[in-house]
């Protein structure tokens, strides 16, 4: 088995290390490896990391015990596909109340923990994250890798615009910077006024690379815009961002290029499993790479939880090959994704999710039949001429049947008037979703801006009636 770049369980990185500048990879054997033998080192790699946790871990003892599993048994992936059950977010919540505060699936000493963070708990109990040192370390090489991909390098700047709190995006983007040997800028976001600071700071320091939300990208630059202030004039070259779906959305994306002038990434899985770039785009290749050797990703059948065929939709399931402290074991991230394996630009040889991480499965919400994603409506009002930025969607069941409404802003200068873009959205919807749908038009600036992850979904019948009577009178008076 190759060395791979001396790839150790536990890890083990020089923090002295780092690439000719030139050169395209940060590790280039373990990235352009023969999937097929990277496979073989994987399979080893997930015996010692479940001998680990069997023998520090009460939560997975107790849980592979039920399953019938024993790590002496692993003797191929389709064994672990098979016999490793996966875990839920729902089970760390319980593992953690049952054992407070960090659960019964810690395995290092609570001496050793480095960092917290954690869940804000706004849908249930907070989840603690107990990160021990050497997995910040392992953590931070990771993303400096991933980084390299995308093509920053030492000495270049990044700014950090992203909350700086229990979230652990920011906190990850920030320590692979300094891992890198780029002048990190921890700008934050949040506090009152700070977004057009953000913008003035930009503007003056000319960064090279830029980490938030692309929620929260769009709304900089309209506030830039508004304060005088040209996005491309920051000379911005890489954006990278995580936290919800758009990055990888082609309206979404290339509305943020086209604005900043600047090449745009996707990546991030789940906080839970940090270091969450491991599904991450890269300089060449659009979407996101699965970087198979820092975490492993099935992507599953929702119900069955078995590995689908490339080409097809599923959910994300991740294990993790370097974590000590709480490594998640097959856990379920209850998101929707397509993967494929095929060649890559870059000529990495990782398998790819070409359109990223489409959302939450529970984010689906049913439309006469139809299922429908958040993201799907995100992309089509963002290629929609005219979209002044922000929208919400209206869903509830009128009568007998279920019924959409889209609140959307419009540009102050919308080619054709106010009636031609609530036309040109509904047609739109209509051919997206294969069903009828009624817009509300308002002014740019009306509805809320966030600095942190969207919430554009209204299911509220009280809400729906309202707007429908207030549209049906515009349509009486006109």
């Amino acid at each position: 088995m190759p060395d791979m770049e001396s790839w150790t369980f536990p890890p083990s990185y020089s923090d002295e290390y780092v690439p000719a500048a030139s050169s395209r990879y940060w590790f280039s054997q373990r990235e352009t490896m023969n999937a097929t033998e990277r496979e073989g080192a994987i399979l080893l790699r997930l015996r010692e990391v479940c001998d680990y946790a069997y023998a520090n871990s009460a939560f997975y003892k107790r849980r592979w015990d039920q399953a019938g599993f024993h790590p002496d048994s692993l003797g191929s992936l389709e064994e672990f596909e098979d016999r490793v059950p996966v875990i839920t977010k729902r089970e760390l919540r319980e593992s953690q109340a049952k054992a407070p505060p960090f659960g019964d699936y810690l395995c290092v000493p609570e001496k050793e923990i480095f960092h917290v963070h954690g869940t804000s708990g706004t849908t249930g109990r907070p989840t603690a994250f107990a990160i021990g040192r050497n997995d910040w370390t392992a953590i931070a090489n990771a993303h400096a890798r991933v980084m390299w991909a995308m093509g920053m390098r030492p000495g270049d700047m990044i700014c950090i615009a992203a909350i700086l709190s229990l979230y652990m995006g920011s906190w990850g983007a920030l320590a692979g910077a300094e891992r890198l040997g780029a002048q990190a800028f921890p700008f934050g976001a949040g506090a009152p006024g700070m977004t057009a600071r953000c913008a003035q700071w930009l503007d003056a320091l000319k960064p090279a690379g830029f980490y938030g939300t692309p929620t929260y990208a769009l709304h900089l630059a309209q506030v830039a815009i508004d304060e005088g202030l040209n996005p491309r004039d920051f000379a911005l070259k890489y954006m990278f961002f995580s936290g919800e779906p758009g990055a990888s959305i082609p309206g979404v994306r290339d509305r943020i290029a086209e604005l900043y002038g600047a090449k745009v990434f996707d990546c991030g899985s789940m906080a839970e499993m940090s270091p969450w770039m491991h599904v991450a785009g890269s300089d060449e290749t659009e979407g996101m790479l699965c970087w198979q050797d820092i975490v492993y990703t099935e992507v599953c059948d929702p119900q069955s939880m078995r590995r689908i065929p490339y080409g097809q939709r599923g959910t994300p399931v991740y294990t993790h090959l370097e974590r000590t402290s709480q490594p998640m074991i097959r856990l379920a991230s209850g998101d929707l994704t397509r993967w494929v394996d095929e060649p890559n630009p870059c000529g990495r040889t990782y398998p790819r999710l070409p359109q990223g991480i489409f959302g939450r499965i529970d984010d689906m919400f049913t439309i006469r039949g139809e299922n429908v994603y958040p993201s799907e409506i995100d992309a089509a009002l963002s290629a929609t001429p005219g979209y002044g930025g922000e929208h919400q969607i209206i869903i509830t069941r009128e009568a007998a049947m279920d019924e959409l409404l889209l609140r959307v802003e419009a540009d102050e200068h919308v080619n054709g008037g106010l009636e031609h873009f609530r036309d040109a959205i509904a047609k739109r919807i209509h051919k997206l979703l294969g069903v009828r749908t009624k817009a509300e038009v308002v002014a740019r600036g009306t509805l809320p801006r966030t600095d942190f992850k969207a919430r554009r979904i209204i299911d509220d019948r009280a809400v729906f009636r309202e707007m429908n009577a207030q549209i049906e009178n515009l349509g009486r008076d006109a």
